[in-house]
């Protein structure tokens, strides 16, 4: 409660120039946690194949870091609801950088069940990260708001692909402290969630969510005084197609993106290839942010998502095709689905928040964010099951295939406003 209190804008200056401020301490902390959430990406199934010596199960950590990120994401949500998007973010990445020692603990003492338990906690930062998103939208004109989530996804672009990139430095640090290899990103992760959560709690003020919430409450009461007030709670159109969205590009984006290192690491590859691709892969979920935003804003959010469901199925194609050999063709695969998850996750994030108005947003956000996160928990389990059976080259195409449902999504809602 003291919280609202502390950031209650009563001096606050104009809406334009707090959104300002809002976006840079949102870039700056996103370009910290991207650096965590794409160090686990690269080592997370290595680890846990290295220590089950099992590839059936290589999908897990994927899949317990996106289910944990679904437990936080309702967390996060709810935190965000009573208290404002600082306190919930910051509690998000606090409990991140908290999973991530704990991996660095279950690797040292080879513990397989406190890897997985950790992993789950892990997930929280993944959760938070994609959060975020969603304060950068909080102030921004209708007009505008698909290019305030381009911002703050972009920002993590840095870390993410910086991230992979020093997974190998990582497992030296971790072998001189006489920690397994494959844990060093794990570090890193750590480190870089702990420094997030202390950018937002020390500059994320006003809060961007309850000043939303204070000028439509003013908008409401100017409104009133000559027509009828709009509702504050009713939801828009676009809810359920920008969810649906936003869980089939998580689905195959997870799926496909958990096994490529364990498919190049069959196959001779070294984590330094296979780090490449993932920063690849994590730069273009990101780096393209700005004009997909753009995109968004100026030709219309199912027109972007069709585009998303067309561009998985392409990366799909490209991964099923490529010769296990070629690095080359994988991190290209590794791009088209990278972008065609950033096609659907700033198109559905800018339905699902044009639907949701502030008083009810963060926490049908956070609900939305849960079943995205189910989505890549599913995708991220049944790929080390469908790779075993089939082969990588089935969970592609499968993965590509699927992505397609997007599309009669798409003209279902045609004629909705």
């Amino acid at each position: 409660m003291t919280t609202t209190t502390h950031d209650s804008p009563t001096d606050t200056p104009p809406r334009s120039a707090t959104q300002r401020r809002v976006l840079t301490v949102l870039v700056a902390s996103q370009i910290l946690s991207g650096a965590g959430l794409a160090a686990g990406i690269t080592v997370g199934a290595l680890l846990a194949q290295d220590m089950l010596d099992s590839t059936d199960l290589a999908g897990l950590p994927s899949a317990l870091f996106t289910a944990g990120s679904a437990l936080a994401a309702v967390g996060v949500g709810r935190v965000s609801h009573s208290r404002g998007r600082r306190p919930g973010l910051a509690a998000g990445y606090l409990t991140g950088a908290v999973g991530s020692a704990g991996v660095v603990a279950a690797a040292a003492v080879g513990s397989a069940v406190l890897l997985f338990t950790a992993l789950f906690v892990y997930g929280a930062g993944t959760a938070t990260n994609l959060q975020a998103r969603y304060a950068g939208a909080d102030l921004a004109a209708p007009a505008h708001r698909a290019r305030a989530v381009s911002t703050v996804l972009v920002a993590t672009t840095l870390g993410g692909v910086v991230g992979p990139t020093l997974a190998a430095p990582a497992g030296v640090l971790a072998d001189a402290l006489g920690i397994p290899t494959l844990a060093g990103p794990f570090l890193l992760a750590g480190v870089a969630y702990g420094l997030a959560a202390l950018v937002l709690l020390v500059w994320l003020r006003p809060d961007p969510l309850l000043l939303a919430r204070r000028l439509e409450g003013e908008r409401h009461t100017a409104s009133s005084a000559t027509t009828a007030p709009a509702s504050g709670s009713s939801r828009g159109p676009g809810l359920v197609l920008g969810a649906l969205t936003m869980i089939l590009a998580q689905l195959v984006m997870v799926a496909v993106m958990t096994m490529t290192p364990v498919h190049m690491h069959d196959h001779g590859h070294g984590t330094a290839a296979s780090g490449l691709v993932i920063g690849i892969h994590v730069g273009a979920m990101y780096l393209p942010s700005p004009l997909t935003g753009w995109l968004v804003d100026r030709y219309g959010r199912r027109t972007v998502a069709a585009a998303a469901g067309l561009t998985l199925l392409a990366a799909g194609l490209t991964a099923a095709a490529a010769p296990a050999h070629s690095v080359v063709l994988l991190a290209l695969a590794l791009a088209l689905l990278g972008l065609g998850w950033n096609f659907g996750l700033v198109s559905g994030t800018a339905m699902i928040t044009d639907a949701l108005p502030p008083a009810t947003r963060a926490k049908g956000q956070g609900m939305v964010d849960v079943s995205i996160a189910v989505a890549g928990a599913t995708g991220g389990l049944a790929s080390g099951v469908v790779v075993s059976v089939g082969g990588f080259p089935v969970l592609a195409l499968v993965s590509g295939i699927l992505a397609l449902a997007i599309l009669p999504a798409v003209a279902a809602t045609a004629n909705s406003r």
